[in-house]
């Protein structure tokens, strides 16, 4: 439905300064014309009466100046209209540069900026802002080009692995084995099955704002550990805990998930033999008001390069292809689902890369009452 076509902004701020010159004219003149009209009205006479006078009367001198007057409206109009005309013209210019590149964004291009010079005014805080907007724009919608490739091509390789597996067995029925068969379709449709429940759960949290309550930190933490010991005893890695009170307010369940999924990348990417696990629970020592959950773990030397890349969905430390061994491989989901439940607890996730090789994940949240209802520290 198109809007009905009104006076320009431009024009409407021309007639607005234009009516406010004459406005302030005319009230000028009234001043001066009441003041002229309560004058006293002497009679001017010549020192020899035989001689005629010339002076103007009071109501000749009125007349005179009502004509002045209007002749002097008449000009004001004219240059009130195009002096605002112009200065109209020049107070707009940084909002047509908006509009401009609101344009070129809505046609697809995110990358243009206004960059609006000049002094600090609201123009420049709105060009500011949408810059700033647009620059979010950009890295979301270059996030999500790449959340969709890899989370197409995550998806197709599973029901590629089984469609090919099924092709082999319908060509030779005799010559399979079975079980084993079985076994690895039932193991890459678990794995589509771990992909699509992840995608989900990142698609809810985008979007709706967890249930929250008071709770006590390390008791959701001591339950993450219990999940992952057995893993961590199959793969030889010593996990030690130290779970101090950290009173916060938030989701139990999203929180567990978050210290397992921490956990479980810190047992997995860890060192062949004699790797080891930290976690810590506390309140933050540099913050107050704020706690934190901590998962140190040993491991191979991270670059810092790569270490900011982790929380991108389906990335891995260790690549896209799977590990051989008793290392169960991930779905490069686990550290972009802790990234959006911190988020969605008003926190942050910070990743640091340990001088002596593996880890560092601290879960940042703001703190709560005193005495939360999950549990106590132990």
């Amino acid at each position: 439905m198109s809007r009905p076509r009104r006076l320009t902004a431009r024009l409407r701020l021309t007639l607005s300064y234009t009516l406010f010159t004459v406005t302030t004219g005319v009230l000028c003149l009234a001043v001066v014309y009441v003041g002229m009209k309560y004058v006293p009205n002497y009679p001017l006479t010549s020192a020899n009466p035989r001689h005629r006078s010339d002076a103007p009367s009071r109501q000749e001198i009125l007349t005179s100046l009502l004509t002045a007057s209007a002749y002097a409206l008449a000009l004001l109009t004219v240059v009130g209209m195009a002096g605002g005309w112009l200065v109209a013209g020049r107070v707009l210019r940084p909002l047509q540069e908006v509009t401009a590149a609101a344009r070129r964004a809505s046609g697809g291009d995110l990358g243009h900026r206004i960059a609006l010079a000049g002094p600090r005014d609201e123009f420049t805080e709105l060009a500011d802002a949408f810059d700033e907007m647009l620059a979010r724009l950009e890295r979301s919608f270059e996030a999500q080009q790449r959340f969709a490739a890899n989370a197409s091509h995550e998806l197709r390789t599973p029901l590629a692995i089984n469609r090919t597996m099924l092709q082999v067995a319908a060509a030779d029925p005799a010559g399979q084995d079975w079980p084993r068969l079985v076994s690895r379709l039932l193991d890459t449709n678990r794995r589509g099955i771990e992909v699509t429940e992840a995608l989900l759960q990142l698609a809810e949290l985008s979007h709706r704002t967890p249930e929250s309550a008071p709770l006590e930190l390390a008791g959701p933490a001591r339950e993450a550990l219990a999940a992952v010991a057995p893993e961590a005893a199959e793969l030889g890695v010593a996990v030690s805990a130290d779970l101090a009170a950290a009173p916060t307010v938030g989701n139990e369940v999203l929180l567990r998930q978050a210290a397992v999924n921490l956990l479980q990348n810190a047992v997995r990417h860890n060192l062949p033999s004699g790797g080891r696990v930290e976690l810590t629970t506390g309140p933050d020592p540099h913050r107050p008001g704020r706690v934190r959950l901590t998962v140190r773990n040993s491991g191979p030397v991270l670059e810092g390069p790569m270490v900011a890349t982790l929380t991108e969905p389906f990335l891995r430390a260790g690549g896209r292809t799977a590990q051989r061994g008793p290392v169960r491989r991930g779905h490069g989901l686990g550290l972009a689902i802790v990234t959006a439940i911190t988020g969605a607890h008003g926190g942050r996730l910070h990743l640091t890369a340990n001088p002596d090789g593996g880890l560092t994940a601290t879960l940042d949240l703001p703190g709560g009452p005193d005495g939360g209802a999950a549990g106590t520290a132990g």
